[in-house]
């Protein structure tokens, strides 16, 4: 009687049934997509796969290529670290495994060379001398022959240590960026605001930071599909990168926002920096990529706040997000620095 399919036959089945009923491509990241999406592991995937099945959006390639970017990339990086820990682990076994051999090779040297010299604290013949002479010399070859082949086996150990070591800082570089538009996510932003924190305050310097957030993004994503909503988010990350400095960190707040941490920056030149980033993605035509039609421009508004002597990291933030709400309650498409701001929060708009 054969045995029932395992579970992961079966998805591996669904993915390729799933990839021939929609004629896409059979590429390992197609595959591996679907074969996520079969598995119902991720459910923001599902949703918005089931979403796209229901409105009947083609799968095009474009697309195909953002989901992979947005959502493979995390079990990537798990399956890596998990991949590079057992590998590590391993190692150390091994090289552990090695030493206790080198140490058990030396005790056994080491009592060879004390018996001999115990043995020649007496009158010896020519004859005794001699052999255990040889003794000794034969010993010390093996102990030379052993010792080289546990410096190979070392060398050996240490370049797969090295390995490990750089897929591990890779994996560490793409687990502080955001897969979908390349900046940084918010983990490696709440990491960068502390410390540009903690160097402000030792070195005597300002920091300011800006929120920004896409004006009405919501109505643009469901008249346009979540395909040319990653475009949008894409482009308004490229001009936040060109427009900032290598000591300055821009990174993807979560949705359609996005913030700046800018060290050694005054609330009047984050202003003026937020206002060209704002006119620059203005000045931005947005062009469908599967049909290149002209969708027209897209807008952004700012917040701005400057770092304050008693300020944690989180009411630094809190001030950035009122400021940008007021921009947006004022009619969006603008900057608003904390100057501007009232003591009651400004209501959030849309």
């Amino acid at each position: 009687m054969l045995a029932a399919p395992s579970r992961e036959q079966a998805l591996a089945k669904t993915a390729f049934a799933l990839i021939g009923d929609w004629s896409i491509a059979p590429t390992p990241e197609n595959y591996e997509l679907f074969y996520v999406y079969a598995s119902g592991t991720n459910v923001t995937l599902t949703k918005i796969i089931d979403g796209m099945i229901r409105d009947k959006a083609p799968l095009t390639v474009p697309v195909l290529q953002s989901l992979c970017a947005q959502f493979l990339s995390r079990e990537r990086t798990a399956r890596t670290m998990e991949d590079v820990g057992s590998g590590i682990s391993g190692m150390l076994d091994a090289v552990l495994t090695k030493l206790d051999r080198a140490g058990k090779d030396a005790g056994e040297y080491g009592r060879t060379l004390s018996a001999a010299s115990g043995e020649l604290g007496g009158a010896q013949s020519p004859a005794v001398v001699a052999k255990m002479v040889e003794r000794i010399v034969g010993a010390t070859q093996a102990m030379e022959v052993r010792t080289r082949a546990l410096e190979g086996e070392l060398q050996r150990s240490s370049e797969q240590v090295s390995e490990l070591k750089t897929q591990l800082d890779t994996v560490r570089k793409e687990s502080r960026l955001d897969p979908l538009t390349a900046l940084a996510n918010r983990k490696a932003f709440d990491q960068e605001l502390t410390s540009a924190i903690t160097d402000a305050r030792q070195d005597g310097t300002s920091v300011a930071l800006m929120m920004c957030d896409i004006d009405h993004f919501k109505r643009f994503n469901d008249t346009w599909g979540h395909q040319t909503g990653d475009q949008v988010l894409r482009l308004v990350a490229n001009c936040l990168s060109e427009n900032v400095k290598g000591r300055d960190t821009a990174a993807r707040y979560g949705g359609e926002e996005f913030v700046v941490i800018l060290r050694q920056t005054t609330l009047d030149g984050a202003a003026k920096l937020a206002d060209q980033i704002r006119a620059n993605v203005e000045n931005k035509k947005l062009v469908k990529k599967s049909t290149g039609d002209i969708l027209g421009c897209i807008t952004i508004s700012i917040g701005v706040a400057q770092l304050r002597d008693t300020d944690s990291a989180e009411l630094l933030v809190q001030r950035a997000d009122r400021a940008l709400y007021r921009a947006k309650n004022t009619g969006r498409n603008r900057i608003a620095i904390e100057s501007e701001l009232v003591p009651a929060a400004a209501s959030h708009a849309a």
